[in-house]
């Protein structure tokens, strides 16, 4: 099944839009884990599902163009990456609908930041801290994406950015430094 996820990845890639057509059947069984992975790290009160979340994301995959994802795993790391997008954006226009209202919140645990067993972060909070993370270090804000709102392990993480499983370990570290002093300041 591998193979054929590849193969249409590359279709798709090269322009053929029946490719995500084929590929999304394939897929989405672990599109919708992938979903609920990220509505596992929010904050209780979220009007969005991840049935709609799935949904929102084949909307914004189907309007991808060019897309070079030579990978199961790229792929889902992608998908991963587009998943959170959806959230901050439906987070924000949430906010200015209701204005004055507590900005949304999101739940991590110690894997992410170290500093408490488990606390709350306002969810914009934490993209604009991967928003600083990436100027500074691209490479380890995509590894925050595809660890924690991915799910994906140390070794999936190093073959989606084509690195090995010990840079992972050491950028994730550093990652989570960044973001614990970003949070807490």
């Amino acid at each position: 099944m591998d193979g054929d996820i590849t193969e249409l990845l590359q279709h798709w890639g090269g322009g053929d839009p029946t490719a995500l057509e084929r590929l999304i059947p394939l897929v989405n069984d672990e599109l919708r884990r992938l979903a609920q992975s990220h509505f596992r790290r929010e904050g209780p009160g979220h009007t969005l599902q991840p049935t709609a979340l799935v949904n929102e994301l084949y909307m914004r995959l189907s309007s991808q163009l060019n897309v070079r994802l030579v990978s199961r795993t790229q792929f889902f790391a992608f998908a991963s990456r587009l998943m959170r997008r959806i959230l901050v954006d439906h987070h924000r226009a949430r906010q200015s609908v209701k204005r004055g209202e507590a900005r949304p919140r999101i739940t991590y645990d110690d894997a992410l930041g170290g500093v408490a067993a488990r606390r709350e972060v306002d969810l914009l909070a934490l993209d604009g801290a991967l928003q600083e993370l990436e100027a500074l270090d691209p490479r380890m804000c995509r590894i925050v994406e595809l660890r924690f709102f991915g799910g994906l392990t140390v070794v999936e993480t190093g073959q989606a950015l084509e690195i090995s499983p010990a840079s992972v370990k050491r950028d994730w570290s550093g990652a989570k430094a960044f973001l614990a002093r970003a949070l807490s300041a």
